[in-house]
Order: structure tokens, then C-alpha cells, then sequence
């Protein structure tokens, strides 16, 4: 059987417009102090502060209701859009939860290969989607990251053939036979607050530090589309972003009626870039604060904290994805410091950082950076 992520790169389009569509309508009640009957099995509204949870950007709703809900497995999703939401909320609600890993929770040990133990199209697996009560199209959610832990004492990383940043790929055809699959192991030390793992021959090992985020953090695209969550774009997805991490709010531009957000491939580790195609990957507990902000777009995803703001395109080739995080840059320093386009223009061109956040999907990421600090303030 074929790796089922070069089965994609290899064989599925781009946009999967109105191709899948969800079979049954398993939406639950509206989280608002209490689930209305037919929530799923599991899903419980409470009230609690988690203690060492972090601070979200001001304007985060401190004491909406909360939803505690664990997904069961057949309740996971594999696409932004098409699939009927599994949870209703309103604006505000704190979701406390649970996500699984990119590999389906089926690779465990060094010697589980994805291509042989994962069935074809499961990779990202999505908790939600989550149905945003009120969000229209032309609207933003303000996704409040504030707490992320492993929630396995292992993770897994992997090399699939035809899929990386330094190999032949069906988009960058070499000759040559491809590499090896290849799958490791890291063990999870919470105490030294690291991964470890070990070369194939047992002679290394080494040690990363635990860094954990949300791969995959997206709303259901415009036009009906159905994406998988292998793929990147305006509306979020898998962006593979280490800055989608506890403490940071992530903003994104709602297309359809009630959002549909939903997130998923916990990365307990990654070095930039992603060139390998997988990073630390693990199973994680989940809390953020869902926001609604009326009448405002947000053409392309941004992410905020109290220091920074940041800005993420996607794209190929690479300097397109690049193009468009900074001119959604360019645009957010003009209309916050009242500078012209031209002086914005040479201001982020000066002052801005731009990683290479992946370059495996098929859509590249970027992300734009700037400090705050450093805008130069209307009026002054």
C-alpha cells in the first residue's frame, strides 16, 4: 500500500470543491452554561480555571462557558469543511479537550511504518468541527490558545518517500530511488521538559526540547470546499506553525455560517522548515477560548501576543507564500501607525523576521514577524 501523504501529493487536487460531503448531521447542542440535549457523550459544561494555563491576549473572554468534551475516534474529521459540525458553541466558550496525533494514533514504535499501519487519507486527524454561534462570513474568530501538554509519554517521527524539503517529490521529479521509509521514537522526560530519541543503530541520541503546538488550526474554507488537512491556506489548516502555541491568539476570517473550526496534529517539537515532513508528533490536551469579532475580516491568518504580531502565507512556489504574509504585514503596520503604504512599506522591510515555518505540504509556509514595540505610534 502507498504512503497515504504521497497518495495525495501524488493524486488529489488542490481544492476538493463540494467533493465530500458529511453523511448524517451529528450536531450537538449549543454550549451556553449547559448542553442542550443530543450533545455527544462526553460532552460536559462546567466552570474551572486551570492552574499554569497561560494569558491570553487582552480581549479574551475570562468567564464564558466551558465545554469539556473528548471526541471519540469515529467522531474525528480529515477535512477542513465538509464535515457537519460535532459541537455548538457560543462565542466565548472555553473547549477543554483532547486531539490526536498526525499519524492517527496508529504509529507507536520505531518499527510501525505509516504506509503499513495507517488506513489511506487519515492523516491530521481534526477534533470539531466546532459550530461558532453567529459567525458569518465577512466575521473573524480569535482562536485563544491557553494551554497545550503532551498527553502521551511518547511521540514519533517520520520519512515517507516522495515527501520532504531535500528529495524528489511528484512536484520536483529526480532520478534516483527514493529513500527509505523510516519511523523514530522519542520518549517524552516532562521533568527535563525534552523529547528522546536514537539513531537507528542505536549509537546516538539526543535530545529536543519540548516545544509544543498545534499543527493544524483552521476554519472551513469559502466556495464549500472540502480540504484535506494535509493542506495550508487562508483559511488556516495545517500551517504546521510553532507559533500556534499556548499564549498566542490566532486570528482567522470566517467563510461559511458558524465557522466550523476544529484543530488537530499536536507537534511536541520542530525545527523550521519541517524538512523532513514530520516533526515530534504526539496526541495533546487542548484548552482554548473561542472569540467572535462582528464585521471584520481577516484575508489571511494572523497571529497576535502581547509583544508581537505575525502574519502566515502559503503558497508555492516560496516566495509567493512569503509575498503574502508580508503584504498583510505592510498592511497592518499602515492602518495601525496611520504611515503611508510606501514608509509601511520600507518600515516591515527593515524590521521584520521571516522563518520558513515548512516546506513539505503542498502549499509552503511563511510566517512575517514584528515586534510591536518597534510600530511607530499614530499621532507621536
Amino acid at each position: 500500500m502507498a504512503n497515504s501523504r504521497r497518495e495525495f501529493m501524488v493524486q488529489a487536487p488542490l481544492g476538493l470543491l463540494g467533493a465530500l460531503v458529511a453523511c448524517g448531521d451529528r450536531t450537538s447542542g449549543v454550549v451556553a452554561g449547559s448542553v442542550a440535549g443530543g450533545a455527544s457523550a462526553g460532552a460536559t459544561v462546567a466552570s474551572a480555571t486551570v492552574a499554569g494555563a497561560a494569558t491570553p491576549l487582552p480581549g479574551a473572554t475570562a468567564n464564558g462557558p466551558v465545554l469539556n468534551w473528548i471526541p471519540k475516534h469515529e467522531e474525528l474529521v480529515y477535512t477542513f469543511g465538509g464535515a457537519a459540525p460535532r459541537q455548538r458553541i457560543v462565542p466565548g466558550t472555553r473547549i477543554i479537550t483532547w486531539t490526536e496525533d498526525c499519524f492517527d494514533g496508529a504509529v507507536k514504535t520505531a518499527a510501525d511504518l505509516p504506509s503499513k499501519v495507517m488506513p489511506p487519507g487519515h492523516d491530521n486527524p481534526q477534533t470539531g468541527p466546532f459550530f461558532v454561534e453567529g459567525a458569518e462570513p465577512g466575521d473573524t474568530l480569535a482562536i485563544h490558545i491557553v494551554k497545550l501538554e503532551p498527553a502521551r509519554p511518547y511521540a514519533v517521527s517520520s520519512f515517507s518517500p516522495g515527501f520532504g524539503a531535500i528529495v524528489g517529490t511528484d512536484r520536483t521529479a529526480m532520478l534516483g530511488a527514493d529513500l527509505p521509509e523510516m519511523t523514530w521514537r522519542y520518549e517524552v522526560d516532562a521533568k527535563k521538559n525534552v523529547a528522546r530519541s536514537q539513531s537507528r543503530d542505536g549509537k546516538f541520541t539526543w535530545e529536543v526540547p519540548l516545544a509544543p503546538f498545534l499543527g493544524c488550526l483552521g476554519l472551513a474554507p469559502s466556495m464549500q470546499e472540502a480540504r484535506s488537512t494535509i493542506v495550508p491556506g487562508v483559511f488556516g489548516g495545517n500551517m504546521d506553525c510553532p507559533e500556534v502555541r499556548a499564549g498566542n491568539t490566532v486570528f482567522l476570517g470566517v467563510n461559511v455560517t458558524g465557522a466550523l473550526v476544529s484543530f488537530g496534529d499536536g507537534h511536541y517539537a520542530m525545527g523550521d522548515g519541517e524538512i523532513m515532513g514530520a516533526a515530534i508528533e504526539g496526541a495533546m490536551n487542548v484548552e482554548v477560548i473561542i472569540d467572535l469579532i462582528k464585521k471584520k475580516a481577516t484575508p489571511v491568518p494572523r497571529i497576535e501576543n502581547a509583544n508581537e504580531v505575525m502574519f502566515v502565507g502559503s503558497g508555492r512556489p516560496l516566495e509567493d507564500a512569503a509575498r503574502q504574509a508580508f503584504k498583510a504585514m505592510v498592511g497592518w503596520v499602515r492602518e495601525t501607525s496611520g504611515m503611508t503604504e510606501m514608509d509601511a512599506y520600507q518600515f516591515v522591510s527593515q524590521s521584520a523576521k521571516a522563518p520558513i515555518v515548512q516546506l513539505v505540504d503542498p502549499e509552503y509556509t511563511v510566517m512575517v514577524r514584528i515586534d510591536k514595540a518597534r510600530v511607530p505610534k499614530r499621532g507621536a
